[in-house]
C-alpha cells in the first residue's frame, strides 16, 4: 500500500474533554472521510450516537468502531489491531482518529503502529502511519486529580483488581508522551493559575506543541495531518530525561516567576536503602515530579529506577550496573556506548545516583541536605553492605 492512512490518538484522563474535542473536530474538518475508534464508556456511547447523527457527518461518511470491556492499551490491544486493519483494508477512508479511554497509557497504543504482530499476522506499519499523539489535560481539575493520592482502584476506574496504578502516575505518563498537549477548560481558572499550570506542564513536557482550548474548540488542522509524530523523539521528550541526558534545565525567567524549577541530584556514594525509602515515603510536597536511577548499597549490582509523581512513588530494579557484568560484556558495552567509559570509576564503575527533581518553590538546598543524609556514612561505607536491612520486597538474584 503506497498511501498510508494517517492516525491521530487522543489521550487524556477521564473528564478532560477528549470526546468534546473529537466531536468538534469531526464537525469542522474539511471533507475528510474519517474513521473513529472509541472505547465503550457510557459518556462516549452517548456522544458517539450524537456524532453519528450530526449534520456534518453524513457528507463525510465517518465510520465509528466501538471497543468494549476495557482499556485500549491493556486488554484491547488485539481488538485495536484487528479493527484498524479492517478499516485500512476497506480502502475508503482518509484518516483514523482513536480516542483512548481516560485510563489508557499512550505508549502501548503508539507501539501498536510500530511493529508487526506475528501472532495475529498484522502489520499496521504497512498500511498506517501514526501522525499525531495528543494529550488532553483538564486545566480546572489537574491539580485536584494529581494531588489526590488516589489510585484507579480507589476511584473504581481500574482494569481489574490487579491494576494498581496511581492517578498521578497516569497523568504524568500521558503528559510525558505526546507531541501536542491541549489544555482544555481554560475558562474555569484564572489567567494566573493557567499560566502557572502551563509552565509546570512545559517543564514536564518541554517539546510538545501546547494549545489552549475552551469547550474543546480547536482548529482540526492542529491535530490532523500534522506529520509531527516520531516515536524516538517523543520517547525522549520528557523534561526529566532532557535534564538527565543533556543537562537541560527549564529555568527561564518565566518559570522562575512562577517558582517552577528543576535540578539534578548526582552522587557517587550509595544510599542506605532504609533511610532512602523513609525519605521517599515522606517526599517534600514541593516536588511535583522526580525520576532517575538510584544506587543502593544493599543492592550493589542493581541499578534501581525511582519514579515519583505527586504522592505516588515507585522504586523498582531496572537492570544490572555495567560494572556488575562479566568483563566480556563490559567490553561490548564500551564499544557500543563509549560514553559509559567516560565517567567510569576505577572501583565502582558506572554506579551512581542521578535523580532529576522538578517542582514548585523547590527548597533545593534542603532537599539536597535530606538526600545527603540518606547516603552511607563513613562508618557504614566500611561495613559489609549486604548486611544492611532492606525495606524493598522485590526479589534479586
Amino acid at each position: 500500500m503506497t498511501n498510508k492512512i494517517p492516525v491521530t490518538v487522543l489521550s487524556g484522563y477521564l473528564g478532560a474533554g477528549k470526546t468534546t474535542i473529537l466531536n468538534y473536530v469531526l464537525q469542522n474538518e474539511q471533507n475528510l472521510r474519517v474513521a473513529v475508534i472509541v472505547n465503550d464508556m457510557s459518556e462516549i456511547n452517548i456522544d458517539a450516537s450524537l456524532v453519528e447523527k450530526g449534520s456534518g457527518i453524513s457528507r463525510t461518511e465517518e465510520k465509528f468502531v466501538e471497543l468494549s470491556n476495557g482499556c485500549i492499551c491493556c486488554t484491547l490491544r488485539e481488538d485495536l489491531l484487528i479493527e484498524v486493519q479492517k478499516l485500512a483494508e476497506r480502502g475508503n477512508i482518509d484518516y483514523i482518529v482513536i480516542e483512548s479511554t481516560g485510563i489508557s497509557e499512550p505508549i502501548p497504543v503508539a507501539q501498536t503502529f510500530s511493529y508487526i504482530d506475528e501472532e495475529l499476522g498484522i502489520d499496521l506499519t504497512a498500511s498506517c502511519t501514526l501522525d499525531t499523539m495528543v494529550t488532553v489535560v483538564d486545566a480546572n481539575r489537574f491539580w485536584t486529580d494529581f494531588q489526590s493520592g488516589e489510585s484507579l482502584l480507589d476511584r473504581k476506574e481500574a482494569v481489574g483488581e490487579l491494576d494498581e496504578r496511581d492517578v498521578a502516575d497516569l497523568l504524568i505518563d500521558q503528559i510525558e508522551f505526546c507531541d501536542v498537549l491541549i489544555l482544555n477548560k481554560c475558562d474555569l481558572i484564572t489567567e494566573e493559575q493557567l499560566e502557572r499550570l502551563e509552565k509546570v506542564l512545559r517543564t514536564l513536557q518541554p517539546e510538545a506543541k501546547f494549545i489552549r482550548t475552551t469547550y474543546g474548540k480547536i482548529n482540526p488542522q492542529e491535530i490532523l495531518n500534522t506529520r509531527s509524530f516520531d516515536f524516538n523523539r517523543v520517547s525522549q521528550s520528557a523534561g526529566w530525561l532532557k535534564e538527565l541526558e543533556t543537562g537541560y534545565e527549564n529555568h527561564t525567567p518565566e518559570t522562575e516567576e512562577y517558582g517552577i524549577s528543576s535540578f539534578t541530584y548526582t552522587r557517587t556514594i550509595p544510599f542506605h536503602p532504609k533511610r532512602f525509602k523513609e525519605w521517599a515515603e515522606n517526599i517534600p510536597i514541593e516536588i511535583v515530579r522526580s525520576k532517575g536511577f538510584i544506587w543502593s548499597a544493599r543492592h550493589n549490582d542493581i541499578a534501581i529506577l525511582f519514579s515519583q509523581a505527586g504522592s505516588a512513588v515507585n522504586i523498582s530494579p531496572l537492570s544490572y550496573w555495567v560494572a556488575a557484568l562479566p568483563k566480556e560484556q563490559q567490553q561490548q558495552i564500551f564499544i557500543q556506548y563509549p560514553e559509559v567509559r567516560g565517567s567510569w570509576d576505577p572501583e565502582f564503575g558506572d554506579r551512581k545516583t542521578q535523580l532529576v527533581i522538578i517542582g514548585i518553590d523547590l527548597p533545593k538546598d534542603e532537599i539536597t541536605k535530606q538526600l545527603d543524609a540518606c547516603l552511607l556514612t563513613d562508618e557504614e561505607f566500611d561495613k559489609e553492605w549486604r548486611t544492611f536491612e532492606t525495606p524493598f520486597d522485590w526479589k534479586l538474584r
